[in-house]
C-alpha cells in the first residue's frame, strides 16, 4: 500500500507528529484483498454510499440500497453490484464510465462498524451478469485496490425501522416511484409508466408529491 499516503497527507502527518502512527495504522489495516471477514461484513449490508469522479473532476457521493446481500463478493478481488432504475439521470453509472476510479464506504450503523473500499469500476451489460440481480439495468464490477476497515468511535448508533418499499423482488411488482405522478413528468416518463400513473389515481401537483414527501409516503 505504499500509494496509500501522498506528500499533502504526509506533510499533515508532520506537522501533526502522526508519521509513524499512520504508517502503523496502514500497516495494520489496509490490504488489497477481499478477506473472509470482510466478505461476511459487506455481504451483510443492504446500503452504501458510493463516491465516484464526475467529467467536471467535482467529487459525488451517492447513496445505494437493496436487499442484504445485493452487494457481491465474487473473489479476493472482486465487488459486484447493481445498478436499479432511478431517475435517468445516470450519474453515477456515467461517472464511472468516464472515470473508473471509485470509492465505496459501508456502515453498520447498530454495531458500528465500517468497511472503505477504493477499487477500478467498470460497467457490465454481460446477461450473465445482469441475471444475478433481479430488475438491475446494468451489473458494476469493482476491482479492489484498497479495503481498510475505520475506527468506529464517531459512527452514531442507528437503528434500522423497515426496508424501502422499492427494493426490487422477484415476488412482486416493484412499486412506480410517486414522483413519476407529478403533472410535470407525464409527457417525459413511458406509456406504461402513464397507464401506472392513472391505475394509482392519476396525476398529482409537484406540491403534492412535497407533502406526501414530507409526510414519508413517497
Amino acid at each position: 500500500m505504499k500509494h496509500l499516503y501522498g506528500k499533502q497527507h504526509q506533510a499533515l502527518q508532520r506537522e501533526f507528529d502522526t508519521e509513524q502512527l499512520a504508517e502503523r495504522v496502514k500497516d495494520a489495516i489496509v490490504t488489497d484483498l477481499v478477506t473472509e471477514e470482510h466478505r461476511t461484513f459487506i455481504e451483510q449490508q443492504d446500503m452504501f454510499f458510493l463516491s465516484t469522479v464526475d467529467h467536471q473532476g467535482y467529487p459525488s457521493c451517492s447513496y445505494k440500497g437493496g436487499d442484504k446481500g445485493f452487494v457481491r463478493v465474487m473473489d479476493e478481488k472482486t465487488l459486484m453490484f447493481p445498478s436499479f432504475d432511478g431517475n435517468g439521470m445516470y450519474l453515477s453509472m456515467g461517472n464511472i464510465q468516464g472515470h473508473a476510479k471509485v470509492g465505496m464506504l459501508f456502515i453498520d450503523f447498530e454495531t458500528p462498524h465500517r468497511v472503505r473500499v477504493h477499487g477500478t469500476a467498470q460497467l457490465s451489460r454481460d446477461p450473465a451478469d445482469l441475471a444475478l440481480f433481479h430488475e438491475a439495468e446494468l451489473v458494476v464490477k469493482v476491482t479492489v485496490d484498497e479495503l481498510f476497515q475505520n475506527c468506529p468511535r464517531y459512527i452514531h448508533r442507528y437503528q434500522r425501522v423497515s426496508q424501502s418499499n422499492y427494493v426490487p423482488k422477484v415476488s412482486q411488482q416493484t412499486p412506480l416511484p410517486v414522483w413519476k405522478r407529478i403533472d410535470a413528468m407525464q409527457d417525459v416518463i413511458s406509456e406504461a409508466e402513464r397507464q401506472r400513473v392513472a391505475e394509482l389515481g392519476g396525476v398529482i401537483s409537484l406540491e403534492q408529491y412535497m407533502a406526501l414527501l414530507m409526510e414519508g409516503k413517497a
